[in-house]
């Protein structure tokens, strides 16, 4: 189930007469460049939130005082894939997250780094957690029914939980280049590795690799649909591993191929040889 708040609504004003604001420096329609994610936005909702940090700076300040990158956009150093949830929020206050979403705590590290204090207390563990209190408090109200004890419940209900959501494969696959001398004894050297794929359903993909994983090849895709277009912001195939295994998955296949990419005339050159090597990865 989603997580899902109902808005509040926004403060009124107060019990005078209606002050004129002064006339903004900034543009309607501003882009931004979050930790290198492009976002293009209104600067009415950048400035939804009094007191904020977006709202001061685009507010209090003047264009020329904020940062900026070489194409003009507004400069914010923080983490690019999240910040999308903390514009979702600042669109209508409402917080609406996928299942199975895996940076509460990161989100909410950003939410206080924004100054975003209504949004922090939603993702505060006691917030998150309040229609698990609702079924507790349900439970033992009933004592006398033959119903399992409220812990034992809740722990069934989550051990449920969690054995839904964790059977599936997840694919990661790699291209490689490495070099053959002309003695083949000689080791070969390998050049790089030129981008790491992931393929699976879309929902264990984000739940495993988190703000690592690079969606812009395939947006928007639907929680359980699957994907092959998705692929990974770094290239060593060992931290795709650690995550994987961090999140319950064990490795299950793996294939390779190897063909010559390049051959030169000289014999006295190097071949060139390109690769590509798929592991299959399962969590029952």
């Amino acid at each position: 189930m989603a997580l899902a708040d109902s808005a509040r609504g926004a403060p009124g004003g107060g019990g005078g007469g209606v002050s004129k604001e002064p006339a903004s420096l900034f543009p309607e329609i501003i882009e931004l460049n979050v930790g290198g994610q492009v976002y293009v936005t209104r600067h009415s909702t950048l400035t939804a939130v009094p007191d904020s940090l977006l709202w001061t700076m685009f507010r209090q300040k003047t264009p020329r005082e904020l940062p900026r990158d070489s194409k003009g956009r507004y400069f914010v150093d923080r983490d690019g894939f999240l910040f999308r949830y903390i514009l979702d929020y600042l669109r209508d206050l409402n917080l609406v997250l996928p299942d199975y979403f895996p940076e509460k705590c990161r989100l909410q590290r950003e939410a206080q780094f924004f100054q975003l204090h209504d949004l922090c207390a939603r993702l505060a563990p006691a917030a998150v957690s309040k229609e698990n209190s609702v079924s507790e408090d349900t439970c033992a109200s009933d004592p006398d029914e033959g119903a399992l004890p409220c812990s034992t419940a809740a722990a069934a209900a989550a051990a449920e939980s969690s054995r839904r959501r964790r059977s599936g494969y997840i694919t990661v696959g790699y291209r490689g280049s490495y070099t053959i001398g002309r003695d083949i004894q000689t080791d070969a050297k390998f050049r790089r590795v030129a981008r790491i794929t992931v393929c699976g359903k879309t929902s264990l993909a984000k739940e495993v690799f988190g703000d690592t994983l690079n969606e812009s090849r395939d947006p928007d895709r639907p929680p359980e649909r699957y994907t092959s277009r998705y692929y990974l912001k770094f290239t060593f195939l060992e931290q795709a591993f650690d995550r994987l295994t961090e999140a319950g998955f064990h490795m299950v296949a793996c294939s390779s191929t190897g063909t010559c990419a390049y051959v030169s005339n000289d014999p006295g050159e190097d071949k060139i040889w390109t690769s590509y090597t798929e592991y299959v990865f399962c969590r029952d």
